[in-house]
């Protein structure tokens, strides 16, 4: 891949280089310097939002690898366990959309406290949960308060930005945000076999509670980015289908989760029938997660200097798929935290350059409802791993529902790169 320092600007080259056997161009350094400075000054609301997310879904994933096993503790069998997930899944899929369109109107800081709000109430009340259905009713509200959070601090992230340096930016704010990935399903396990499944919950409800303090007092004044007259929704929407590379990137992150919604669901139990108890899950989920987050910063940079960004993204896929197929064949631990890291690898990969390149195609007044897009595509993705995963594995066993995932992943990896490599031809035409 050709190396340029700043996305899509011909000619810009990094800080000492020399345009041929000229001399340093100044207003290139000077270009450089500007970007640069650009970046330093949003840096420190960045970190606040880089806490924030690592806050949240430490909290939001410690009960990951436990919900499966709890619901299975209350009598759910491979179908109900999905089903759980699955009500989660859908409610945050179908409101990320409207509700990321409500961020660019009500602001980000309003949206990402409603959200804490509700997952903070709906966390505490797993704690007093006795039958599957009751936990998946749970599940619904935590859907609605992930899909008032996710889209409003991604689009926060990009409103704080230059364009410049989103690569970097997106590659902090999810180092953080899958850093808290990594570490809360590991201490989600170890809580759970020391205290149990309730005190999980509980310790995880105060957690948010916190986060939600630091939204208050120290998140970024809200960003009201107001589409103009009544016709907002329509010309988003509009705007969404036919921008191919917007529409690329959200087909490439509804096939990814889906192959992740099967990790997520299904390793728990699938290890757990090998014989793995909660501490092995929990390093497994966290291996995923640490690879994931430790990634995300140098394929950010990297992101931001490669000519195209989409030719990461389709590796980044392939790589995840490879993984997938990978678990068909885990009986030991050493191999299920093999897979799980080159898992979080592909997710790195290919996640940092989505999140910079849907900010990077869309116009600035409908970026909330893009992300809402964005993470539709994941709560989606994810949803439908549960509900379809499920059933196929009670069919064709653990081995074959991994299977089965990464040839989905695979193929919606294929429609990505026909629809971005026309656009790629065109472009160097």
């Amino acid at each position: 891949m050709k190396l340029q320092p700043l996305r899509r600007r011909p000619g810009f080259r990094p800080l000492g280089a020399r345009a041929g056997k000229g001399p340093i161009r100044v207003k290139e350094v000077a270009m450089q310097t500007e970007h640069n400075n650009a970046f330093a000054a949003c840096r420190g609301k960045l970190l606040i939002c880089c806490g924030v997310a690592f806050m949240c879904y430490f909290a939001s994933y410690m009960r990951l690898p436990v919900a499966p096993l709890y619901a299975r503790s209350l009598g759910a069998d491979a179908s109900q366990v999905g089903a759980v997930n699955a009500a989660f899944f859908i409610t945050a899929g179908l409101l990320s959309f409207p509700l990321g369109l409500v961020s660019d109107l009500w602001g980000r800081k309003r949206m990402a406290a409603a959200g804490l709000t509700i997952i903070a109430a709906a966390t505490f009340l797993l704690c007093f949960s006795r039958t599957p259905l009751q936990m998946a009713l749970i599940h619904l509200f935590l859907g609605i308060g992930l899909a008032a959070f996710g889209p409003t601090t991604m689009s926060l992230v990009a409103d704080i930005s230059p364009p410049s340096h989103l690569g970097r930016s997106y590659g902090w704010y999810t180092t953080a945000l899958y850093g808290g990935m990594s570490l809360g399903p590991a201490a989600g396990g170890f809580v759970a076999k020391a205290m149990g499944f309730p005190s999980t919950f509980f310790i995880a409800a105060c957690i948010v509670l916190a986060t939600l303090g630091m939204v208050v007092f120290f998140l970024p004044r809200p960003v009201h980015v107001r589409a103009a007259g009544g016709k907002s929704l329509s010309r988003a929407a509009r705007e969404l289908l036919h921008n191919r590379p917007l529409v690329a990137c959200l087909a490439a992150t509804l096939g990814g989760c889906f192959a992740l919604g099967a990790f997520i669901t299904f390793i728990p139990l699938h290890a757990q029938e090998l014989g793995l108890d909660m501490g092995w899950i929990g390093f497994i989920f966290s291996a995923q997660g640490v690879s994931n987050a430790l990634s995300r910063i140098p394929f950010g940079r990297l992101s931001d200097r490669v000519e195209r960004r989409e030719g990461l993204i389709v590796i980044g896929g392939v790589i995840l798929s490879f993984s997938m197929a990978g678990f068909a064949i885990a009986r030991e631990p050493t191999l299920f935290i093999l897979f799980a890291l080159t898992l979080g690898v592909g997710m790195g990969l290919a996640f940092t350059s989505i999140g910079a390149l849907i900010a990077e195609v869309t116009a600035e007044e409908f970026r909330g409802f893009a992300m809402g897009g964005y993470n539709t595509c994941i709560y989606v993705g994810m949803m439908l791993s549960s509900a379809i995963m499920g059933p196929v594995i009670e069919k064709a066993g653990f081995p074959g529902g991994f299977l089965c995932s990464a040839v989905v992943n695979l193929f919606i990896i294929g429609v990505f790169y026909f629809l971005v490599m026309p656009q790629t031809a065109e472009a160097q035409a």
